[in-house]
């Protein structure tokens, strides 16, 4: 099943974290439905959820595609075929939902981008977005982010 291009993972995250949940894209796939990410990663999401992600977060593509794992060489790739391939699509779904995810705790996008772009010494310095370019590093944040939520001193 191939998914336009206008319908898109990031937007629907966003939504979610601004509105809401409404866990539907407009092509039908259930953003909170495990199965259904997993497809779309599998499949390749389009170029247009990485133009997605770098409006929301509010970063160049020159400091986004390093933390996707992407070269400038393949970015340039990326953008002449319209398609990522499916582990930077993997990458594409973690910084999203790290991002509703801050959203969500912090209580607005500005705060979020803030709080995801500075350096903290719980990530050794780095920032939550840095040390998030592994799995086990977004959990780290994710981790984080709930004990914020909860009001527990990190």
């Amino acid at each position: 099943m191939k998914y336009r291009s206008d319908s898109s993972f990031v937007h629907q995250v966003r939504s979610n974290a601004v509105t809401g949940p409404s866990d539907r894209l407009r092509e039908g796939t259930d953003v909170s439905e495990p199965s259904a990410v997993i497809a779309r990663i599998r499949e390749g999401m389009p170029m247009a959820e990485f133009d997605a992600l770098a409006i929301w977060l509010e970063l160049p593509d020159e400091r986004l595609a390093p933390l996707l794992g992407i070269s400038r060489a393949t970015l340039h790739r990326r953008r002449k075929s319209g398609h990522l391939e499916s582990p930077e699509s993997e990458r594409i779904v973690r910084f999203a939902r790290l991002m509703g995810r801050a959203v969500e705790v912090l209580g607005d996008e500005p705060s979020a981008r803030e709080w995801l772009r500075t350096p903290a010494v719980a990530f050794r310095g780095e920032s939550p977005l840095s040390f998030a370019d592994t799995e086990v590093g977004a959990r780290e944040v994710e981790y984080l982010l709930g004990r914020l939520e909860h009001g527990v001193f990190s």
